[in-house]
């Protein structure tokens, strides 16, 4: 009896041993293996690099695209990829909006040079200092300081009052502590967060409108739903990411982050399309039916970044990214690595507008970049 008693329980060991493997099997690993991940890193950055001059302006759309990049560079340690972004921020000057007569420094909506307080002309800010960190160089963060410190000395709060103007302005403001340990920057980022929210924030869905223009019920889906647009909570979500990355372990307001991202998180799960990506108008995928890449992209990052740091759990949110990069690595990427299926610049969902796999955009190859290298992390793990 007791050698059979022995036997059951090594057969019911091995049983539970295996079970264990095999959880852990498809609960840690995705259809791409790390060097296929890298692969695809190289692939969708060679190719957006090979057919686009870095001597772009430095405006929000190329610095988010760079954004990527400097995170391809990270992982890949390629020196091409930093040059890239050197002779872009060379090309510029070092500069966003290149107005300096402060007297007529605007924040609305500009894309003239006077616009330097708009934070689409900041995005760039964060490249910079990233620069700045690999090779010190004052020259390469002057103008950000001085702008951001002009920014900061003035009585206004309501510097972000677009959703994407987060994901522009609130990486900069972290990086640029971390590089000064000026806490004007953190008091200042948090005064300019709450104006955000005040006017986007919707604290029952745990999501954001895009602007005040948008907020329900003065706007409403075809369906007469709340209308979130995906990108722009992309925007958020992935700024809080970035955030909590950089923010200093005892900020007064770091529990604030992260109940906003964590919330976001959970909100975004039980949202995701059964193909994986989000659709354009996040509760009513008819208002703008089929697929969408960069908002999708945000999405990823942000939580394959929270996986990966510790705030969102793997068991919950691992099946919702395996399902988002399934979307990203096989459907938006195309055999050449031409991103497709992103949504054209812009700043809502829009009912009948034509997404295939030929609309591209430097931001979504950006946002894939993020995605991608965050993947690639936690396959290294």
């Amino acid at each position: 009896m007791k050698r059979f008693a022995s036997l059951s329980l090594f057969i019911l060991t091995g049983s539970l041993f295996f079970l264990s493997c095999k959880t852990q099997k498809n609960t840690k690993q995705f259809d791409s293996s790390s060097k296929e991940v890298l692969d695809i890193i190289n692939l969708v950055n060679d190719k957006w690099q090979s057919t686009h001059a870095p001597e772009q302006r430095s405006f929000w759309d190329v610095a988010a695209y760079q954004t990527g990049n400097m995170e391809a560079y990270a992982i890949t340690k390629n020196e091409k990829y930093r040059q890239y972004a050197e002779t872009w921020a060379s090309y510029n000057n070092w500069k966003g909006a290149t107005s300096d007569d402060t007297t007529e420094w605007k924040y609305s909506y500009g894309e003239k040079p006077d616009f330097v307080l708009f934070g689409d002309w900041q995005c760039c800010f964060q490249t910079y200092v990233d620069l700045y960190n690999l090779e010190k160089d004052e020259k390469k963060i002057a103008r950000a300081k001085q702008v951001m410190e002009y920014e900061m000395a003035t009585s206004k709060n309501d510097y972000w009052w677009w959703a994407d103007g987060l994901y522009m302005v609130m990486p900069v403001m972290v990086k640029l502590h971390k590089v000064t340990q000026n806490p004007q920057y953190l008091n200042k980022m948090h005064e300019y967060f709450e104006y955000a929210n005040s006017i986007m924030y919707d604290s029952t869905e745990k999501l954001y409108y895009r602007d005040a223009r948008y907020v329900f019920p003065a706007h409403k889906t075809v369906n007469e739903k709340k209308d979130f647009w995906a990108r722009g909570n992309g925007w958020v979500f992935a700024a809080l990411a970035k955030v909590l990355k950089d923010l200093p372990v005892n900020d007064a307001h770091r529990s604030e982050y992260i109940a906003k991202f964590t919330g976001m998180a959970k909100a975004l799960k039980t949202l995701q399309q059964p193909d994986g990506y989000w659709s354009r108008s996040l509760q009513d995928a008819e208002h703008a039916p089929g697929p969408e890449t960069s908002g999708t992209a945000f999405f990823t990052y942000g939580l394959i970044w929270g996986m990966n740091n510790g705030y969102l759990d793997k068991n919950e949110f691992l099946p919702v990214v395996k399902k988002s990069w399934t979307y990203l690595s096989k459907t938006a990427m195309q055999q050449d690595g031409k991103i497709g299926y992103v949504q054209p610049i812009g700043d809502r969902a829009i009912p009948g507008q034509v997404v295939d796999k030929n609309s591209t955009a430097n931001f979504g190859v950006g946002a894939f970049l993020l995605a991608a290298c965050e993947i690639y992390r936690y396959l290294g793990k």
